[in-house]
């Protein structure tokens, strides 16, 4: 069996058995803030109290050159501060080990430590935020395994437009990850399979906010602690509504 076949064959056998990390981290504009949302689909949860699991942030400028920025928790939201104009912007997390116990609930812990386990999992999300849609070129980012990048030079500006993404999963083609093209606003809608080189096409949703989501499915290298580990990443950014 190819990697790309067995990883959309174990991805489409746990789509049902991993319910605890199906929640996206994504940036979004609040009150003129870029914000760190953590939810699934128009669920706004608690990132506050989830900082402490995220990796340093990582911000880049029109060059490629990083950016001293970091996540402050503005009330019950966490937005960027950045010490200079950035064009991306991206956060990592390990959300840890999760397992299932006999009674169907969830325990933050590896397999080995709960009793009677039924099954395990490692959670890693990623997100990358554009604040252009002419960047001058998306490179791969430092801490996001998978990453969602566009394909070609612009992003078109208005929703309806086909665009075109590439996933990488540790810098190489992710053949067989599974794209939302709308991950907020449609997040139980039609899935895209990348192609053998990790490219997808899809219509833009949105004038305005846009988070494309992605998800691949690795086996474990610890399978007595975890059955797999469940790669979560987004790209967001926004198109332009007409003058008011």
């Amino acid at each position: 069996m190819t990697m790309k076949r067995s990883l959309i064959a174990l991805g489409c056998g746990l789509m049902i058995a991993a319910p605890a990390s199906a929640h996206d981290i994504y940036f979004a504009q609040r009150a003129k803030h870029v914000a760190l949302v953590y939810g699934e689909g128009a669920d706004d949860l608690d990132m506050v109290k989830r900082l402490p699991k995220l990796a340093p942030l990582v911000a880049l400028d029109a060059d490629g050159k990083p950016v001293a920025a970091q996540m402050v928790a503005k009330g019950i939201t966490p937005v960027v501060e950045a010490g200079a104009p950035y064009v991306i912007v991206a956060a990592a997390m390990d959300y840890g080990y999760w397992t299932r116990r006999p009674d169907g609930e969830f325990a933050e812990a590896t397999k080995d430590q709960v009793p009677g386990a039924i099954m395990g999992q490692h959670s890693m999300k990623y997100a990358v935020h554009l604040t252009t849609l002419t960047p001058r070129s998306v490179p791969l980012v430092p801490g996001q395994h998978l990453q969602i990048m566009p394909a070609d030079k612009a992003i078109p500006d208005e929703s309806g437009k086909i665009i075109r993404v590439k996933v990488l999963l540790d810098g190489k083609p992710a053949a067989g990850a599974e794209l939302s093209p709308d991950c907020v606003n449609d997040p139980d809608g039609p899935k895209i399979l990348t192609d053998a080189q990790g490219f997808a096409s899809f219509r833009l949703r949105n004038q305005g906010l846009n988070v494309v989501g992605a998800r691949l499915v690795e086996k474990s290298a610890e399978p007595k602690k975890y059955d797999f580990t469940e790669h979560l990443a987004t790209l967001s950014f926004i198109l332009p509504h007409a003058p008011e």
